[in-house]
């Protein structure tokens, strides 16, 4: 068969303009919104920083597309034992005075002069590299699918993802948790594994659901109790505000109603280009960027990020389609469940269709690990598309 396309021209233009436009989004929302930010951020010039973190990324993108993608299996070893060191460092709050506590979560290192990093963010894309791999070398070995192969894929790949996913939460990192275990359901569904052994395993997962609802309904002050006597006591106070928001302002609606009043008063087109009547929303220019956006630019401007976001993620299941190699199309189907877990779980925690989590909206929050964790991600979808190739009569 003919090749149809060399390599050489094989750059993704479109993923890289639809990147650039929220970067430019994401610069211009921080710009606006720095007068506004509490006395405590005075002199961060998030905006300046931002900048940098892209520029940053963009070096890991070359960085990342001088190397074939195929190599990542060599070192995905490497990658994930790294990760694991970093989590398990935090969780003994290894080395004093770098591993650092922040709104009582030990989530972060706090370097003198490269200043925060968030270990959790890079797991996302090195568990991703991992899972992919156990992935391929189980396919490849068992080319016939069994009952006990699938369950002995099942047991591989929660050996390798409940490990840091629980690390996480105990840090505790409901949202980061969250989003590992929504891309280890994803890598899962696509695995090959027979829905024989997956529908057991999705109905176990129901009946939790139902039971703990259940529960809840029924018995809510012994529920709120139980969770708020345990290490995830903030998750009882965000989740009494997500239903709530009027009666439990102080604990976790306050920052649910400011969002809502924010996005309301944005109305179709906006109040204008840094126009802001709704102050004091905690961690605007991170976990809750949608509201500014919403606020100058009304339900048009937040339709405009919310389509680019579709653009995104329909632009990546495309270049999983493309692709005919299989570590390929697991590391983008991991890629992409975990920008559309996030992207949805940002928006919908802002307009109270889901409980608060600090989960930062993906390229427009403030934030140097998670950009460069999401460049790095973007990085190996360009390297998978510049080295998939295209034949005639394919």
């Amino acid at each position: 068969m003919k090749e149809k396309n060399s390599n050489r021209f094989n750059i993704d233009l479109t993923l890289l303009f639809i990147i650039l436009l929220l970067a430019i989004i994401s610069v211009f929302t921080l710009y606006s919104l720095e007068p506004y930010l509490p006395a405590k951020y005075e002199g961060y010039n998030f905006p300046l920083k931002q900048v940098v973190w892209y520029i940053a990324g963009s070096m890991a993108i070359v960085i990342v597309m001088l190397v074939d993608y195929d190599r990542l299996r060599q070192i995905s070893w490497v990658f994930y034992g790294f990760g694991m060191v970093m989590l398990i460092m935090l969780h003994f709050h290894f080395p004093p005075g770098i591993a650092k506590e922040v709104n009582g979560a030990w989530g972060w290192f706090e370097f003198p002069v490269l200043g925060t990093l968030q270990p959790a963010e890079f797991m996302k894309v090195f568990l991703i590299i991992m899972l992919a791999h156990v992935l391929v070398v189980h396919n490849e070995k068992f080319k016939t699918h069994t009952n006990k192969s699938d369950i002995w894929l099942l047991v591989k790949i929660f050996a390798f993802a409940l490990p840091p996913m629980g690390l996480i939460a105990m840090q505790p990192d409901l949202g980061t948790f969250l989003v590992l275990l929504f891309i280890t359901a994803c890598l899962i569904l696509v695995s090959g594994i027979r829905w024989r052994i997956l529908i057991p395993l999705i109905s176990v997962g129901v009946i939790i659901i139902g039971l703990a609802a259940f529960l809840y309904i029924n018995y809510p002050e012994e529920v709120d109790q139980f969770i708020e006597d345990s290490d995830f006591s903030h998750v009882a106070s965000r989740f009494q505000g997500w239903l709530d928001p009027e009666s439990h302002g102080r604990s976790g609606g306050y920052q649910l109603i400011r969002a809502m009043l924010s996005i309301g008063s944005g109305q179709l087109t906006g109040k204008g280009i840094g126009t802001f009547e709704v102050p004091n929303i905690p961690e605007r220019h991170t976990d809750m960027i949608f509201t500014a956006i919403a606020e100058q630019f009304g339900f048009i401007g937040a339709s405009f990020v919310i389509t680019l976001f579709f653009l995104l993620i329909y632009r990546l299941i495309h270049i999983a389609l493309q692709n005919k190699d299989p570590f390929g199309s697991y590391l983008i189907t991991g890629i992409i469940g975990m920008f559309t877990f996030q992207i949805f779980q940002n928006i919908g925690m802002s307009v109270q269709l889901l409980p608060i989590t600090g989960l930062p909206l993906p390229f427009i929050s403030y934030g140097g690990s998670s950009t460069l964790t999401y460049l790095l991600a973007i990085g190996i979808v360009l390297n998978i598309h510049y080295r998939t190739k295209e034949y005639m009569f394919d």
